[in-house]
């Protein structure tokens, strides 16, 4: 017990440094499916106390005794605590101005994603308890708190460090990061804002669309406290353009309406209103709801979406009805001063620039849900999104009761995003570390494949990415080999698939098990690379470059390889940027390119002259296989 109080100990500062507070005042919309007018950031300064053992249960028993910048986790720099200690609960307070409440306007405080079990208080009364580190949630605090006058928000936040059970991604147990874990994310750590709305409106908004049948449909869930007759009203936009502009009747509070669209006819004309990660093209939607007696407006929102579809056919992926090859980088979205959270909206906008500045068209998000201003700027500039559920350590039933709900809300904020191409639930096995052997782990995979392709039929699904597929729309494989000629040899020729699956083992497992219809799922190389240019002897890499020149040659020498399998039908390279101790991106941890970035892109589109393969063998490192 002492050694463990004294990995406890925190650094204890009086104030957050001034730029940290600057950095907060400017940030985008914290919902951009569903826009309303009349919002109010909370990030900022917080009082804050940290309660390490976890022993006390209301805020009255502790002391706060020292300030933090939200959204930023007390683990970061930029909250003004750079704590990396072990410590059970956070406390949060804050005064918050209450805005002038109209009859019928109710308050409402959102939380992006606070980890990992949140209870919340307002003046003294507890309005709401969630659990699970990435997903959001919001309380109407209305009955709590009074027109124009101050408010009293408390928040205790409780993550067990050491509890391998519930899904935690890349977040160390270890008091050091090791391996290919990284520091914890404690508390609070993305935007915390409220909202006036009406006591009447609009609380669920997607779209998704059919090019076949040149649709589409919406789903809008509507809250009405007093029955009463509505009418919803949707306009959409391409630009000046209107495609459809119809009023429906809102029955038992939702609408399913399918929405026909004038087909343009001839493909120059199609072309012109589909999104893809080359022309963007996205739609912009008006929502009103209308009460039917008076033909009142009781509230009104925006949102946007696409025209776009991502299928598979065969062995290939078709985007909007073509076979398209994806071009992924692996991209783990951690800041060297913020750790999980993005300094700022300009900064999740800088890494999808960066990344389709580097010749890729699409990320797969590791270990991590995203702010969803992230995937904002994926839709709005053009970036295919793998997204990845983060993973929990342990199969227990409670493990898989966690991962089920918490994925089920995942699907709910993420689904209509044009940019998510699939969905990925299991990384590696992880949490399901025996599925060779356990048929309960095997059904816990299929299980969530089943449930993630009745949510969403329209997007394929990864069932378990890189080995011992069991379900799965997608054969994904991990394979860091560091001679090109080896990657070459194994994945050269279709006819090489089925010793592939029956006698390979990149990463030392099966790369399907059971029944799988193999040759009918398109392969993607869905990690490989990982090269390292060390600045630091602590740093790894699944190899490792001599220095800039070295990196080239090898990051060349690798893709004209991987560019010329046609047996890929994508491929994902280890990754975009540094990650702590793993050191194996393309740009540096703060976003700098390890050589020229025009280069790198050349390299990528297979533009230019490639270097020559460096001679002899590579220098290979696996201590830290994923």
């Amino acid at each position: 017990m002492a050694e463990r109080h004294l990995d406890r100990i925190v650094h204890r500062r009086s104030a957050p440094p001034a730029d940290a507070l600057a950095e907060v005042a400017e940030r985008g919309y914290p919902r951009p499916l569903l826009r309303r007018a009349d919002w109010t950031s909370l990030d900022g300064e917080w009082e804050l106390a940290i309660d390490a053992e976890g022993r006390h249960r209301t805020s009255s028993e502790v002391q706060f005794d020292r300030r933090i910048v939200v959204p930023f986790s007390p683990e970061t720099t930029k909250s003004g605590i750079g704590d990396t200690g072990l410590y059970d609960v956070l406390w949060y307070r804050r005064l918050v101005h209450i805005p002038e409440l109209a009859h019928g306007q109710r308050l409402i405080l959102h939380f992006g994603a606070v980890d990992y079990r949140a209870s919340l208080w307002v003046n003294g009364s507890l309005t709401i308890r969630h659990e699970g580190g990435y997903t959001p949630f919001s309380a109407d605090i209305t009955e709590h708190v009074s027109s124009g006058e101050e408010a009293e928000i408390v928040l205790r936040a409780e993550d067990d460090a050491s509890e391998l059970c519930k899904p935690r991604g890349k977040q160390d147990w270890k008091l050091e990061p090791h391996s290919i874990w990284y520091p914890r994310t404690t508390g609070i750590w993305q935007t915390v804002w409220m909202e006036r709305v009406p006591e009447t409106r609009v609380t669920a908004l997607r779209f998704k669309t059919n090019l076949e049948r040149w649709e589409v449909a919406v789903e809008a869930h509507v809250l009405s406290r007093i029955p009463r007759p509505l009418r919803l009203a949707v306009l959409i936009r391409s630009g000046d353009l209107v495609l459809a502009d119809d009023v429906y009747s809102v029955a038992a509070g939702e609408v399913h309406r399918r929405i026909s669209l004038s087909d343009p006819g001839i493909d120059d004309f199609r072309n012109e209103l589909l999104w893809s990660p080359e022309a963007p093209r996205l739609l912009d939607v008006h929502v009103t709801l209308i009460d039917d007696d008076d033909g009142a407006v009781v509230d009104r929102v925006t949102s946007y979406t696409a025209l776009r579809s991502f299928q598979i056919e065969g062995d290939r992926f078709l985007l909007n009805g073509r076979p398209y090859r994806l071009r992924m980088v692996l991209d783990q979205g951690y800041w060297p001063e913020t750790g999980l959270t993005a300094p700022d909206d300009a900064a999740l906008r800088r890494d999808v620039e960066l990344t389709k500045a580097l010749g890729f068209n699409g990320a797969r998000k590791h270990q991590k849900i995203e702010d969803p201003r992230y995937l904002y700027w994926c839709d709005r500039l053009g970036l295919l999104v793998w997204e990845e559920m983060p993973s929990a350590y342990r199969f227990t039933r409670r493990s898989v009761e966690r991962l089920t709900k918490q994925w089920l809300e995942v699907l709910a904020r993420d689904v209509a995003h044009p940019c998510i191409v699939a969905w990925v639930p299991f990384n590696e096995s992880w949490g399901v570390p025996n599925l060779p052997d356990s048929p309960a782990e095997r059904h816990a995979v299929e299980a969530l494949y089943h449930l993630t392709k009745t949510i969403d039929p329209t997007r394929p699904v990864v069932g378990n990415d890189g080995w011992e597929a069991v379900a799965t729309d997608v054969i994904g494989i991990h394979d860091y080999d560091a001679r090109p000629e080896r990657i070459a040899e194994r994945y050269r020729e279709h006819e090489r698939i089925p010793v592939l699956f029956k006698r390979e083992r990149p990463g030392g497992r099966a790369l399907v098990l059971g029944a799988t219809p193999r040759a009918e799922h398109p392969i993607v190389l869905s990690e490989f690379g990982g090269i390292a240019l060390n600045r630091d002897p602590k740093l790894w890499g699944y190899s490792c470059a001599d220095g800039p020149e070295d990196f080239e040659r090898r990051y060349a020498a690798l893709m004209r390889v991987v560019l010329a399998l046609p047996v890929l039908a994508g491929f994902c390279y280890t990754q975009l940027t540094d990650t702590y101790q793993e050191a194996n991106g393309l740009l540096f941890m703060d976003r700098t390119p390890k050589i020229p970035i025009e280069r790198l892109a050349e390299i990528m589109r297979g533009d230019g002259d490639m270097p020559p393969a460096p001679g002899g063998a590579m220098t290979e490192r696996h201590e830290a296989p994923r």
